[in-house]
């Protein structure tokens, strides 16, 4: 898995079972990979790239990605049926079907000599969908005791069953943001929110955030690199402050909007909200968050190789699923004609 908050690679081993009409898992091994600046920077900018570059860079990260799984796989001596890869969003505009992901699925199925199945969004665009979230298959049937699911990766996204199905979609920004503005800092990320906690609120910023277009728009929705850049970039670019308001200010943003959502759908008290993904790991903005929510909602963060390592649990389950021609995508998450079992496979 590697995600728009572009922090690094996730491999994840895991043991997958059905279970009574749910699933079981055990992630037995995992290992990130951080990107190197180049690599980092490469992939960013991917969304510039002519066709025939974008294609180089595809088949060149594809196997790249092979070589990481064999090493990891081989490292820790694993026993393994198949890799399940996301790759990395570089294109992400459904409402023109349109969705690319880089890591070609053959040239990973070579490198690492093993049945690879990937491209897990294109056939829900084809139908109509937005092509994500796709996390929502695993939060129903891996982690349905919880109210919400929250994932706060580069987007932040939130999921839930309403009146007998799932619903899902972006909320909006998250570490995408965090990340950008700390580009030129030593870690390239604001450790614990530190930074964040350190700042004072810019109201002008705080408003305009606020005011996204997206944010008004109904589910299924989905967003992306590229509204990050066309709407976003220009107005921390504008606002002045230092780092540390930027940064605060972000965080409260992220918090109102998360809060905002929330409130639409709680139902009573006692509710517990799951919370995943790298957000999960910065306290000031969980204390911001729980906060916000005025302890409503009970906030639940879980250990960390289940932070760390959700996303790519939740697409091992969409390769199991596929391998066994089950349904891994939602048309209730995601607006599409039907719901579909997606995923191509590879042979090596």
């Amino acid at each position: 898995m590697s995600g728009t908050s572009l922090d690094g690679l996730d491999l994840a081993y895991c043991h997958i079972n059905p279970a009574d009409g749910r699933w079981d898992y055990r992630i037995m091994a995992g290992r990130s990979i951080a990107y190197d600046p180049e690599m980092r920077d490469r992939l960013k900018n991917a969304i510039f790239l002519n066709g025939e570059e974008q294609l180089l860079l595809h088949n060149e990260y594809g196997h790249w990605l092979g070589k990481q799984a064999k090493t990891f796989i081989d490292t820790q001596d694993l026993e393994v049926d198949f890799i399940s890869s996301h790759g990395h969003t570089s294109h992400h505009r459904p409402e023109k079907g349109l969705t690319f992901q880089l890591g070609s699925g053959q040239h990973l199925a070579t490198a690492s000599g093993l049945k690879t199945v990937c491209d897990f969004r294109t056939l829900d665009v084809a139908l109509g969908g937005q092509g994500a979230p796709l996390v929502p298959i695993g939060d129903r049937l891996f982690f349905g005791q919880y109210d919400f699911c929250l994932n706060l990766g580069g987007i932040s996204n939130i999921s839930f069953e309403d009146g007998g199905k799932r619903i899902a979609y972006d909320i909006g920004l998250a570490n995408m943001l965090l990340n950008h503005l700390c580009r030129d800092t030593a870690n390239g990320f604001d450790k614990g929110g530190a930074l964040a906690e350190a700042g004072r609120l810019l109201p002008d910023l705080f408003k305009q955030l606020n005011n996204l277009e997206y944010y008004r728009l109904p589910y299924p929705k989905s967003t992306g690199y590229e509204w990050f850049l066309r709407e976003v970039v220009p107005l921390t670019e504008k606002a002045g402050g230092s780092l540390e308001d930027l940064l605060h200010t972000g965080v409260h943003h992220i918090c109102e909007q998360i809060a905002i959502q929330l409130e639409r759908f709680k139902i009573g008290s006692g509710q517990r909200l799951l919370v995943t993904g790298g957000g999960a790991l910065n306290g000031y903005l969980m204390a911001v968050l729980k906060e916000r929510l005025g302890g409503g909602i009970e906030v639940v963060v879980p250990d960390p190789a289940l932070i760390e390592f959700k996303e790519a649990l939740v697409f091992a389950l969409m390769g199991a699923l596929r391998m066994e021609e089950k349904v891994n995508v939602l048309s209730s998450v995601t607006g599409a004609a039907r719901d579909s079992s997606s995923g191509v496979v590879y042979l090596p």
